[in-house]
């Protein structure tokens, strides 16, 4: 697409690169951010400085939102220092944070309301796919807005998917997330049981990677050290992604599955598991880290 005028705010480990990414395909990125810091490698990416929200969004045609929660999307969309109170007429809104359901439908709405096209597009991949711009995008809006929000996700992914309607990008993104974290205790039970039982790691792979038990969690990503050379689990589960990060989405899916009278009991079990992890204090380690509680090693 030809050079356009991008807003991004939330410039965190995620942002940071995905905002380096617009300006290194030929876009003007103001950014902004609460951390002066991250402002500052933003600049040094290419990125003008953004001295606020409303600075930053005055005279963009794309507005782009990476933020931790619900509660801040929401403030930072709806309060009158936001996005929807200064961004300049028929502007574009993207916002790629992972935040519950209700809030991605509820500010959408809003700023639909407002004259806005808006989507939300959650992203899958971590910091190495923002920083190498291969993200995978999960995109929730109607078709109007996905088409205009293509080209500007294209900078910063490889995969992007239109899930429907407003929000359903966050619905594709927790239930793919809770399956993930479901499957990665799964196989981390299996390495266990065939150790205690006196079949080694990579034997176990090797028959089971190419039998009835194999998934992702296993051949691209194994949580015991060897078999697959650049995974975390071989780097004492450095992550990644990390565990307190799967944690934040299982809760998110939780939320949605009570909300939706929705039965996960795996789901929920899994989000209890990863939440001792937490306790522990030992979610700073990539989420495949635990193998190291179903190890009793944590």
């Amino acid at each position: 697409m030809s050079m356009t005028s991008i807003a991004f705010i939330g410039l965190g480990n995620m942002g940071g690169p995905m905002a380096a990414n617009l300006a290194k395909a030929g876009h003007e990125v103001t950014a902004t951010d609460l951390s002066i810091g991250a402002i500052d490698r933003a600049v040094e990416a290419g990125c003008k400085r953004g001295d606020s929200v409303a600075d930053a969004v005055k005279d963009a045609d794309v507005v782009v939102t990476m933020l931790p929660a619900g509660a801040h999307v929401r403030s930072v969309y709806t309060e009158g220092y936001g996005v929807l109170a200064n961004a300049k007429e028929g502007a574009l809104l993207i916002d790629s944070s992972t935040i519950d359901v209700d809030s991605a439908r509820a500010v959408i709405s809003t700023a639909t309301d407002k004259g806005f096209a808006m989507v939300d597009a959650p992203v899958s991949g971590g910091v190495a796919a923002a920083t190498g711009g291969t993200l995978t995008f999960m995109v929730g809006g109607d078709d109007e807005a996905f088409a205009r929000a293509r080209p500007v996700l294209e900078a910063m992914g490889k995969n992007i998917f239109h899930a429907g309607a407003a929000g359903n990008g966050q619905v594709a993104k927790i239930c793919n997330n809770m399956l993930l974290g479901i499957s990665m205790i799964g196989t981390c039970e299996a390495f266990n049981l065939a150790e205690k039982l006196g079949l080694d790691a990579q034997t176990f792979f090797d028959i089971s990677s190419t039998a009835s038990g194999q998934c992702w969690s296993m051949t691209s990503y194994c949580p015991a050290p060897g078999p697959v050379p650049n995974a975390p689990s071989n780097r004492d589960y450095q992550p990644g992604f990390a565990a307190g990060m799967m944690l934040k989405d299982m809760r998110l899916a939780q939320e949605a599955a009570h909300k939706a009278k929705a039965s996960t009991p795996l789901g929920a079990q899994s989000e209890a598991l990863y939440a001792l992890m937490e306790a522990a204090g030992k979610d700073n380690l990539d989420f495949s880290g635990i193998m190291k509680l179903v190890r009793g090693d944590l």
